[in-house]
């Protein structure tokens, strides 16, 4: 106690409480960590390269009308500067509250959240239900998960190029449907089967990945817990509720959470089933703001840039929010 205080009184009175400025913490932790700024120096260089410069670029043209005709461009030996000019917000005024907001983004803003709720409500479902059957004792066991992976290990596009010869006018499905004399939907031209269809494909693709991501995480929870609930009287649908549920609540938060976000960009299943031309009604954004950006006449960069950075805002509002529910409930649940 004497020597607390004396070596506090030996102190100047300007340095009492000082606390050392910014500039020398960060030599500080410069000093006692650089290995590790070393070691993560690359992968910093690299994401600032490949993301943050895109980012950066994309988010500046959203505040211009560049497109295809004013931007730089080399045709043979000649250079044409960018012609085009700076216009602040007007692109997002136009995108959420123009003449055409309703069509050209509100009308594919509901289908992009329906999608999006409908098919991670399927792949969390379908793939529970299948990792159940898979965590119990059977024969066979091992090649069912076989079966039920392939589907994750085939590459999207080989999946999506099989379903659309499938789901064509004189397909198989509908061969198999005519033989059963029951109506034979036009999968790839009306609107209602054209969205059930992408619903269907990406269902097919992306429940494998829940399968085997709550088959990991029931194999994790305690076999002593379900004992304890049976001794205690819980039939199964009870044990479910009360124990496997919990015991999924971190690896089921995860997955629903990385499942919405590639649901909302999934670009591949919905350009390779139907182009870039044709369902315009079962577009979601993502494929909206590429149509705009390459599949038409004069590319619009500048929208499809703001587009771009509309999901980009949509999905953080969404990941903060689902974080403060999911903190709010862990804390209920204490």
């Amino acid at each position: 106690m004497t020597v607390a205080v004396e070596s506090a009184t030996a102190r100047l009175p300007g340095e009492r409480g000082r606390r050392p400025g910014p500039l020398q913490r960060l030599r500080r932790s410069w000093e006692k960590h650089w290995y590790a700024y070393a070691m993560i120096a690359p992968v910093v260089v690299v994401l600032g390269v490949l993301v943050g410069y895109p980012l950066v670029r994309g988010f500046y043209l959203t505040l211009t009308d560049a497109n295809s005709l004013n931007s730089a461009r080399t045709i043979g030996v000649n250079h044409i500067d960018a012609t085009y000019t700076f216009i602040g917000l007007d692109n997002y005024r136009d995108i959420l509250f123009g003449p055409t907001a309703y069509d050209r983004f509100w009308s594919h803003f509901v289908w992009t959240v329906v999608w999006t709720a409908l098919c991670v409500l399927l792949h969390y479902t379908i793939g529970l239900g299948l990792a159940l059957l898979l965590n119990r004792k059977m024969r066979g066991r091992t090649v069912y998960r076989l079966l039920l992976i392939l589907p994750w290990a085939v590459p999207t596009f080989v999946t999506v190029f099989s379903w659309r010869v499938l789901l064509a006018d004189s397909g198989a499905l509908n061969q198999l449907l005519g033989h059963l004399h029951l109506p034979q939907p036009n999968w790839l031209e009306d609107t209602f089967w054209q969205r059930f269809a992408a619903v269907m494909v990406n269902t097919w693709c992306g429940v494998p990945f829940m399968m085997v991501s709550l088959l990991g995480g029931l194999q994790s929870i305690d076999t002593s817990l379900y004992e304890a609930a049976e001794m205690d009287g819980a039939n199964a649908w009870q044990r479910f509720c009360h124990v496997t549920l919990p015991g999924l609540r971190s690896v089921s938060s995860t997955v629903v959470l990385l499942g919405v976000i590639w649901t909302f960009n999934q670009f591949n299943i919905i350009f390779l089933l139907f182009g870039q031309t044709s369902a315009p009604d079962a577009q979601i954004l993502v494929t909206w703001a590429y149509r705009l950006g390459f599949g038409q006449q004069p590319r619009d960069y500048a929208q499809s840039a703001a587009y771009g950075v509309l999901l980009l805002s949509v999905l953080t509002v969404f990941t903060s929010v689902y974080f403060r529910w999911l903190k709010r409930n862990d804390q209920l649940a204490v």
